[in-house]
């Protein structure tokens, strides 16, 4: 381009030839990330899991967390093939109010468990998800401070995202990589809002009700249901000045178990009050733990109770491939539009339309 500044008549003034400019992105930048995308094969991620490499862990639990088939695909074949290497661990369910402290008791927990070399622990927390933006915080991380800087030790917080019984799922098959990876103690800590006790009851050992005292009535919005399922309830922050209201609150809940039938286990849930902020009371519910694994194991429930659950994931896994089955084929996705106008018309009740849509749907399975 011609400058007229440097124009004879211009002599004062004079205009540099510009440096060409450089490429705003680094030429090098493309290739590094191929070679971090690099596709693992599944004997790669069944290796890597089975020598405890906790990156490939973490890669092989986001494919089973995955929606696309492609990836459910290879999740399945990863967990067929460490099946055989699971099983080895001791499974405690975590549950209680929100704001019950489950998160800052779980570091607690951890922490002491962690004082035996020989443990080696993993955390899944099921992250309450928005109904509207279906988006989760994932925040579980920052609340156990100490337990995400150590070495044996795996959180995997993961979403819920509004389908409760696609993430137990999930969490179940999470588990059994965990185990195989060489991790005897789980946690597995609940949104605390009502229909996710019984499926995360139904892949643990051992399931603990995380109460608070000094809150009104200490039995009111605690379903029968859930202290039903619970092998021991602890009430916690009992510290300072409120140690007298968790004692109290501690009583009630003792009187409330008397009233329900004993666990098929033969079990009696205890209650126990304790400080998970300052770690008071941590190993009491230890011992009591240790206790029901050996009182289980000695008089055959615990396997029991493993075969039991493993039957009920059968059928849960059934029941979620039928789902997905019929929302996932496109003739009954048109068909069900359709039917959704007619209903809104008033053409056709919601129980007709219903019938309508199954009966199309499995006419065309039979054939």
């Amino acid at each position: 381009m011609k400058h007229i500044e440097n124009d004879d008549k211009y002599k004062a003034l004079t205009v540099n030839k510009g440096v060409e400019s450089l490429p705003s992105v680094n030429p090098y930048f493309k290739s590094r990330i191929r070679a971090k995308k690099r596709i693992l094969t599944v004997d790669e991620y069944v290796e890597g899991i089975l020598r405890g490499d906790i990156t490939i862990l973490g890669q092989a639990v986001t494919l089973i967390e995955s929606t696309l088939p492609e990836h459910y695909v290879i999740a399945q074949e990863i967990v067929e093939k460490v099946l055989p290497y699971s099983g080895n661990s001791f499974r405690i369910g975590i549950t209680g109010v929100p704001g019950a402290g489950k998160s800052t008791s779980i570091d607690s927990f951890g922490m002491h468990l962690l004082k035996d070399t020989k443990n080696k622990l993993a955390i899944l927390a099921i992250d309450p998800s928005s109904e509207r933006s279906k988006g989760s915080i994932l925040g579980d991380k920052t609340r156990m401070e100490r337990l995400s800087t150590q070495q044996n030790v795996f959180i995997r917080p993961s979403p819920s995202a509004g389908s409760l019984g696609g993430v137990a799922r999930k969490t179940r098959e999470t588990i059994i990589l965990c185990e195989a990876a060489g991790f005897n103690k789980i946690f597995v800590e609940t949104v605390g809002v009502g229909q996710s006790e019984t499926a995360v009851h139904s892949m643990v050992d051992f399931f603990l009700l995380i109460q608070l005292a000094g809150t009104g009535d200490e039995l009111q919005g605690i379903k029968r249901g859930i202290m039903e399922m619970a092998d021991a309830i602890v009430i916690n922050k009992a510290d300072g000045n409120n140690v007298d209201k968790a004692l109290f609150a501690a009583s009630q809940f003792r009187n409330a178990l008397r009233l329900f039938p004993k666990p098929d286990s033969g079990w009696e849930p205890e209650v126990l009050t304790y400080s998970g902020y300052y770690g008071l009371g941590i190993e009491e519910i230890f011992d009591l733990i240790d206790r029901y694994e050996e009182f289980v194991k000695g008089n055959g429930y615990f396997d029991f109770k493993r075969a039991t659950q493993a039957k009920y994931w059968m059928y849960q896994t059934i029941e979620e491939q039928l789902k997905e089955s019929f929302f996932n084929n496109p003739e009954i996705g048109e068909m069900l539009k359709i039917k959704e106008k007619e209903i809104l018309s008033h053409e056709t009740s919601s129980f007709r339309a219903a019938k309508h849509v199954l009966d199309k749907y499995f006419n065309k399975q039979e054939k």
